[in-house]
């Protein structure tokens, strides 16, 4: 009898291993350590949500909704953008309901890159932006943010475009940098897309983490940009429910019916009870319009306690993350460094190296301070050490 084999395969992605995220978290739970790597919070989402949830079941909302997200949800989302960026998308047409933010985001891809497209990444950049694009055959061409400010290098992206660029992808507020995109910067892009056919997919799903009075600028505002893009939310992030994975995405209906044809044979659609508890909750702006004072909160907390330490913080314009130049506390690199500091201090953090293609190593490293006021006291004691 011939024996039993596996067909060998050739990878799709053959560059992509265990992501530095589950290696740090499996190093944190072995040592102890208190995970500030990641990034979710280990708070509970407000109660009233989760009873929604229930009310929706008990309701009878337990079978498929629409392909494109129940109607209550895709016309409280139409209204929310339009009440904070003045921005009126039709909630028929041009707003769909996702699986989380990532679904949305490999999903555009797939909708509009095509074989030899070319796909602008901006680096430091989230880890699941470049398979996506090579999913979809697309070629990502690295642009670097400036490194020490990550701000946006107009001319650096305006040199990357050729007429082979399909798409460019931006994120503000930033992940991995808490940088935030300003006014400026969103009006060089958009005079600098202009002339072009380029897409805009634009990653804002850290939209109610901005500080210190700032507004976010969301594409939706700036009618050039609007016109061309695709503009990913995350409920997760929002309302600290990351593990629902519910998302949406506003773009014109041209963009949108290309969009929801991928959607349909992707996902099909995402599940009827959270989206019925959402559209309820979406009554009250409060829980979304508090959220940067909530943060900030957590923020200044933790950087007092990172003041005592030879940390240099770098700033915390938004999302939920503090990086830190480690260059006075340890001639380690990035990588090295978050393990012996997971090993030895008991706390782990994220090299910023493990965003870039190349490994670029600036000796910064990013904490997640969305956690408990006593997990971010425990890890700062830890911290004091240093």
């Amino acid at each position: 009898m011939t024996p039993a084999h596996t067909p060998t395969l050739t990878s799709r992605l053959p560059n992509v291993g265990t992501t530095i995220f589950t290696v740090m978290s499996a190093l944190a739970a072995e040592h102890k350590a208190v995970n500030l790597g990641q990034g979710f919070p280990d708070f509970a989402c407000d109660p009233a949500l989760v009873d929604a949830v229930t009310a929706a079941m008990q309701a009878g909302h337990n079978q498929y909704p629409p392909m494109t997200g129940v109607p209550v949800l895709r016309q409280a989302v139409a209204a929310k953008i339009a009440a904070l960026h003045g921005k009126q998308y039709d909630a028929d047409r041009e707003i769909t309901i996702t699986a989380g933010a990532t679904q949305a985001i490999i999903t555009a891809i797939l909708a509009v890159v095509h074989p030899g497209d070319e796909v602008i990444v901006l680096e430091p950049c989230y880890d699941s932006y470049v398979p996506n694009i090579e999913l979809a055959g697309g070629v990502v061409v690295r642009v670097p943010l400036t490194p020490g400010t990550f701000r946006p290098d107009f001319a650096k992206i305006s040199a990357a475009i050729t007429p082979k660029t399909r798409a460019i992808l931006i994120n503000t507020p930033h992940n991995p940098s808490a940088t935030v995109w300003s006014r400026a910067d969103m009006l060089a892009l958009q005079d600098l897309l202009a002339p072009t056919d380029v897409l805009l997919i634009s990653d804002e799903v850290y939209e109610h983490m901005v500080f210190d009075g700032q507004q976010h600028e969301s594409a939706s505002r700036y009618p050039g940009l609007a016109a061309r893009a695709f503009v990913v939310s995350s409920f997760g992030k929002t309302f600290h429910v990351t593990g629902w994975k519910v998302g949406t995405v506003a773009a014109p209906a041209a963009l949108t019916a290309e969009f929801r044809k991928v959607h349909q044979f992707n996902v099909f659609t995402v599940n009827t009870p959270v989206q019925h508890a959402l559209a309820a909750y979406l009554a009250d702006p409060a829980p979304y319009l508090n959220l940067p004072a909530f943060y900030s909160a957590k923020r200044d907390l933790f950087r007092a306690g990172l003041a005592g330490t030879r940390f240099k913080l770098l700033p915390s314009q938004g999302s939920y993350f503090q990086c830190v130049d480690i260059s006075e506390v340890s001639d380690l690199g990035e990588a090295d460094f978050c393990q012996w500091l997971t090993r030895e201090v008991g706390v782990a953090a994220i090299p910023l190296s493990a965003f870039y293609g190349n490994g670029f190593d600036q000796r910064v490293v990013r904490f997640c301070f969305a956690k408990q006021d006593n997990t971010l006291h425990s890890a700062l004691e830890r911290l004091k050490t240093l």
